[in-house]
């Protein structure tokens, strides 16, 4: 039994609501305080042992075409 519990349970033997209500909250603090640390020891645990593997590509890549060997130009654009 917790020490918050224990202090909560004689508090209010000896008739002493409103301590006995400060225990009570302190209990309730710890026991959601150790809940959350559970929890997110783990989440962590989950989201960073996630296996990483290498997706494959989704598209194939594109054919390059050499480039002319020569640049042709209009005869418009030579006035």
């Amino acid at each position: 039994m917790s020490e918050h519990v224990k202090s909560f349970i004689d508090k209010l033997s000896l008739g002493q609501a409103a301590e006995a209500g400060e225990s009570f909250k302190d209990a309730l603090k710890d026991k959601i305080a150790s809940a959350l640390e559970t929890k997110r020891k783990e989440l962590a645990g989950v989201l960073f042992n996630i296996p990483t593997e290498a997706e494959p590509f989704s598209d194939p890549k594109p054919e390059v075409i050499s480039p002319a060997p020569t640049t042709v130009v209009s005869d418009e654009k030579k006035n």
